[in-house]
């Protein structure tokens, strides 16, 4: 084997640098450190300029460990011993080159920048064994779930670069609802082998998978299991997202393309200073929990210039379920998302419904969303808690969407917004007291939004105990069959907004106080 560590040049690991309200001085930060510092300027809270992780110059191609692309060969040994190697000597560049790789888990480790060259197909195994049970936190909430094929716990300096492909056969993980297909798709689905519930309108991949969706009551994560032999007896339910990294400092995504995750695709958990850029997420339509990106309880993240198309929400902020996520106390804060296209999902931007841990100082501003179910989707319910505030949301373009280009929905079924409008869930008129189990949404600032061709321009449904306070939305343009309803809300103020209905109200204000749209005083 020839000699792969290069001579190191250590080059220094990441700077951050403050940032007031415009353009941040960068005279101490190296220019190789702040590729993406324009996306700092003008930010409307004070953020800190991100610094791309930085790593010393040293490679070594997976074919130097014993890697082989044919498609058939098992490579997981391989490419981690390659991982090791480099993290061992300092840390460097793990190059994954054109070919089909086939392989198991992939654990990143710190001063790691897995590099996967353009033509480089790495699709994981979809065999549920090769993915050990592990503790986690998923859907908010401290449960266990299924080895990630792409995972990091605790590191530092860690990249995914390159132009390669990450596929995470998902296809031998998800459920698939029989309505989300079409009668030739359901039959191949169905005569490929697997279970169908006894309703005959969901197809598991096995019965090991229907067994664990019948513990759990919780959506997808089971309930009520002591020991690990009854945890192991449901291993296909607990379908792993594509990429995991938890509490991780100085991380870096920047081109590749992820596609066909068995559960969420890109899932940063409690890290700091997470930069995802160029890069491309597909999950197909129908995909159950098929979420593109999840940013659960980070600090300081830049999202920019992607492509998402994906069976559930596109971009989510999460922080946390219920106790679990309160106990937590986490917020997803200090977040800049921009030029992203979204093509598909139940929501273009989104919030929660899991943000029992808080959301606040997130900037979203030049994003297309082509299609999706919802436009800007804020959703959580009782239970919840944790505070939503600091939100500001700017020019954003929007086309054919099914429901609303903007939705607040404190009464989230679980459902995606569609699935609500074909099935409405009964909204009792109770009125509980207010407790640390309350969400709150305030201080939203919304401006530039165009959509054409939607079902409802607006729908804001607050809680009669915490109705949705000082919203400011400004010089916006819908086109849509229904006007705007505004229920349980309360200091909103709506400028130059101008909404094309083909039927009813422009506008519709019930159980709110202080509504101005348009210099129009709305009370109930």
């Amino acid at each position: 084997m020839k000699n792969y560590l290069l001579k190191s040049r250590v080059v220094p690991v990441v700077f951050t640098l403050a940032l007031t309200m415009g353009k941040a001085g960068a005279q101490n930060v190296p220019e190789m450190n702040r590729p993406y510092e324009s996306y700092f300027e003008n930010v409307p809270f004070e953020m800190e300029v991100i610094a791309i992780p930085q790593f010393p110059d040293r490679s070594l191609n997976i074919l130097e460990t014993g890697a082989v692309g044919d498609g058939l060969t098992d490579n997981t040994e391989a490419i981690n011993n390659a991982i090791r190697q480099v993290a061992a000597a300092g840390g460097g560049r793990v190059i994954i080159p054109s070919g089909i790789w086939l392989t198991g888990p992939i654990t990143l480790l710190d001063n790691i920048d897995l590099h996967a060259e353009a033509n480089a197909l790495v699709i994981f195994s979809p065999d549920p064994t090769r993915y050990p049970i592990i503790d986690t936190s998923f859907e908010g909430l401290n449960t266990r779930r299924s080895t990630s094929p792409l995972n990091a716990l605790r590191a530092t300096n860690i990249a995914l670069t390159g132009q390669g492909i990450y596929d995470g056969s998902g296809e031998a993980w998800r459920f698939v609802k029989k309505s989300k297909m079409t009668d030739a798709q359901w039959k191949k689905l169905v005569a490929s082998g697997g279970v169908l519930n006894d309703k005959k309108d969901t197809w598991y991949p096995s019965r090991e998978s229907l067994n664990g969706h019948l513990l759990s009551d919780q959506f997808n994560n089971p309930q009520h299991l002591e020991t690990d032999e009854e945890w192991e007896a449901i291993h296909h339910w607990l379908r792993p997202v594509l990429v995991s990294f938890r509490n991780c400092t100085n991380v870096l995504i920047d081109g590749p393309t992820f596609r066909n995750s068995p559960c969420w695709s890109l899932h940063p958990l409690s890290c700091e200073n997470v930069v995802i850029v160029n890069s491309k997420i597909f999950t197909p339509w129908y995909a159950q929990n098929g979420d593109a990106l999840d940013l659960e309880s980070c600090n300081k993240a830049l999202i920019a210039n992607n492509l998402f198309d994906a069976g559930d929400d596109a971009i989510c902020i999460k922080s946390g379920k219920d106790q679990d996520g309160r106990d937590r106390n986490e917020p997803c804060q200090n977040v800049i998302i921009a030029d992203n296209l979204v093509l598909h999902g139940h929501g273009g931007f989104v919030v929660g419904s899991e943000m029992s841990g808080g959301v606040k100082n997130i900037y979203v501003k030049n994003c297309t969303f082509t299609g999706t179910d919802v436009g800007l989707r804020f959703k959580s319910t009782r239970g919840r808690g944790g505070i939503v505030e600091n939100i500001w949301i700017e020019n954003i373009v929007m086309s054919n969407i099914p429901t609303e280009p903007l939705l607040f929905d404190l009464f989230y079924s679980g459902k995606s917004a569609v699935e609500d409008l074909e099935n409405p869930s009964e909204v009792k008129e109770i009125v509980p007291a207010v407790t640390e189990e309350t969400p709150a949404f305030r201080n939203i600032y919304i401006k530039d939004v165009y959509c054409n061709n939607a079902r409802r321009a607006m729908y804001f449904n607050g809680l009669p105990e915490m109705k949705i306070s000082n919203i400011r939305i400004e010089d916006v343009v819908i086109s849509s069959q229904l006007g705007a309803e505004l229920v349980y809300t309360e200091n909103v103020q709506m400028k130059n907004v101008i909404i094309r209905q083909q039927e009813g109200a422009e506008v519709t204000v019930a159980k709110s106080a202080d509504v101005m749209i348009n210099g129009k005083k709305y009370a109930e």
